[in-house]
C-alpha cells in the first residue's frame, strides 16, 4: 500500500514536469502565445509610459471673446494668460467664431466676457466669466477650467480687499481667507496623469497578457485536436491536478519575471511614484498572478480557435480598468457593477498595488484586497479543475467512439473477406 501511494506520487510528480515542459515549449515554439507573454508585457509598457512622459499638459490653446473691453476684463485676461497651463492664442470678436475655432481643434476652450462684465462689477454687483471647454480631454478641461478659476478667486479677493478698508495688512488677510489653509498632494505630488493611470494599467497588462496567452494556447490545442479536444488523450493526461498544476506552473514561471519586470523597473524607468516594500509585493503579486492564471485557464475552454480569444478579451480592457474603482469611483457604481468587478483578479491588484506602491500602505492596509485575491485563486483553481475533468471526459469519449469506429470497420472488412473466400470456393 505503502509502495503504491510512493509510486502514484511519483509518477504525479513526472507527470507534471513532463506538462510543464510541454507548455513551455509549446510558448517558446508559438509565435502569437510568445508575443503576448513577451513582447507584449515588455514593450507596451513602455509606450504606454512614453507618451504621458509630460505628466501634465501646458500651454493649451484658448479664445478669447472680450465684449467688455474693460480695464477688469483686460486684467483677467492677463492673469489668465500668465498661468502655465493656458494661453491666450486668438481673441475673437464673437461666440460663433470662437465656436468655429473649437470646432477645427485650433482652441480646446473659450473665455467669455459679456459687454456688462465691468459695468456691474462697479454697481457692486456680481459678475460673471464665462468658460466654455473641449470636453473630449479631461487634462485640457481642468486646466483651463481651474486657470480661471483660480484667477477669479484672486482678483475676488483683490478687489475685496480694496473695498474693505481695513487699516492693517493683516485684517485685509483675515477678511479674505478666514480660514487658512495649504494645498498639499500627498501621493500624486506632481499631479500628473502618469503617476495616476499608468501603475493600475501596469496590473490590468498582467491580467489581459495572460487571458490572450492562455487562450491562444488553448485554441492551438483545439486546432491541433482531431476532435477539437482541449487536453489530449495520453498517459501523462490523466491526472486532473497535474495537468492544472503543470500548466499554471509554466505561466506562474514566466509571469513571476515580467511582474518584477512591469511593477518595479518601469515605474522607476520613468521616475513614478514606487513606495512599494519587497514582502509586500511578493505577498500581493503571487495570489494575484495565480487567481489571473486560474481565471484564464477556466475561460480558455470557451476559445475554439486561436482568433477567438481576440474577440473575447482585447475589448475587455477599458471596462476592466473603470471597474477597478480607480479612473471611477467604487461608490458611483451600480450595484450590478461593483459584483461583477469582484469577479475579476484586476479589480483587487490594482487597488491593492496603487495603495502599495502609490500610497505607501503595508500589507495590513490591504487586508480586503489580499484576502480576496486568494479567495479567487481557490475558486477559479476549483472552477479550472471541474473544466479539465470535463474536458478530459470529452477527450476520453471521443477516443472510444473512434476505437469503437475502428472495430466496427476492422469487422466489417473481416466479414467482406470471408465472404469473398466463400464465394471462391463455391
Amino acid at each position: 500500500m505503502k509502495e503504491s501511494l510512493i509510486h502514484r506520487i511519483k509518477e504525479g510528480i513526472g507527470d507534471l514536469c513532463y506538462i510543464w515542459a510541454k507548455e513551455m515549449r509549446s510558448t517558446v515554439k508559438d509565435e502569437g502565445v510568445l508575443i503576448f507573454f513577451i513582447l507584449v508585457p515588455l514593450l507596451y509598457p513602455l509606450l504606454y509610459s512614453w507618451a504621458y512622459t509630460n505628466e501634465v499638459v501646458r500651454e493649451v490653446p484658448v479664445a478669447i471673446v472680450d465684449l467688455s473691453h474693460s480695464h477688469k476684463s483686460r486684467e483677467f485676461i492677463r492673469l489668465f494668460n500668465a498661468s502655465p497651463d493656458v494661453n491666450a492664442t486668438y481673441h475673437c470678436s464673437s461666440l460663433d467664431e470662437a465656436r468655429a475655432l473649437v470646432g477645427k481643434q485650433v482652441v480646446h476652450g473659450v473665455l467669455y466676457f459679456p459687454p456688462d462684465f465691468d459695468t456691474q462689477l462697479n454697481r457692486m454687483e456680481q459678475s460673471h466669466v464665462g468658460v466654455y471647454c473641449d470636453m473630449s480631454l479631461m487634462l485640457t478641461y481642468k486646466a483651463i477650467f481651474q486657470t480661471a478659476q483660480a484667477v477669479a478667486s484672486q482678483m475676488g479677493k483683490n478687489m475685496q480687499v480694496a473695498l474693505s478698508g481695513n487699516p492693517t495688512d493683516r485684517e485685509d488677510q483675515i477678511s479674505t481667507q478666514p480660514l487658512a489653509f495649504e494645498e498639499v498632494p500627498i501621493f500624486n505630488t506632481t499631479g500628473g496623469y502618469g503617476n495616476f493611470i499608468i501603475p493600475p494599467v501596469l496590473i490590468l497588462i498582467i491580467q489581459q497578457v495572460l487571458l490572450l496567452g492562455i487562450g491562444l494556447s488553448a485554441g492551438t490545442a483545439r486546432e491541433s485536436n482531431r476532435y477539437q479536444d482541449l487536453v489530449p488523450v495520453s498517459r501523462h493526461y490523466n491526472g486532473i491536478f497535474r495537468i492544472v498544476l503543470g500548466k499554471s506552473l509554466c505561466y506562474f514561471m514566466i509571469f513571476a519575471v515580467m511582474s518584477a519586470y512591469l511593477t518595479i523597473v518601469v515605474p522607476r524607468l520613468f521616475g513614478y511614484t514606487s513606495m512599494l516594500h519587497p514582502g509586500s509585493l511578493i505577498a500581493l503579486m503571487t495570489p494575484y498572478l495565480l487567481s489571473c492564471i486560474f481565471f484564464g485557464m477556466m475561460l480558455s475552454c470557451l476559445v475554439r480557435y486561436r482568433e477567438n480569444v481576440i474577440l473575447l478579451v482585447v475589448f475587455t480592457s477599458i471596462p476592466f480598468l473603470f471597474l477597478a474603482g480607480i479612473s471611477w469611483p467604487q461608490s458611483s457604481m451600480p450595484g450590478a457593477w461593483r459584483a461583477i468587478a469582484c469577479l475579476l483578479p484586476s479589480t483587487f491588484g490594482v487597488r491593492g498595488f496603487v495603495r502599495l506602491n502609490t500610497m505607501g500602505a503595508s500589507l495590513s492596509d490591504i487586508t480586503v484586497e489580499y484576502q480576496a485575491l486568494w479567495i479567487q485563486t481557490l475558486v477559479y483553481f476549483f472552477a479550472t479543475c471541474l473544466v479539465y475533468r470535463f474536458q478530459i471526459q470529452q477527450a476520453h469519449q471521443h477516443a472510444r467512439e473512434r476505437i469503437e469506429r475502428l472495430k466496427q470497420k476492422a469487422t466489417e472488412e473481416r466479414l467482406k473477406r470471408e465472404l469473398a473466400t466463400n464465394e471462391r470456393k463455391e
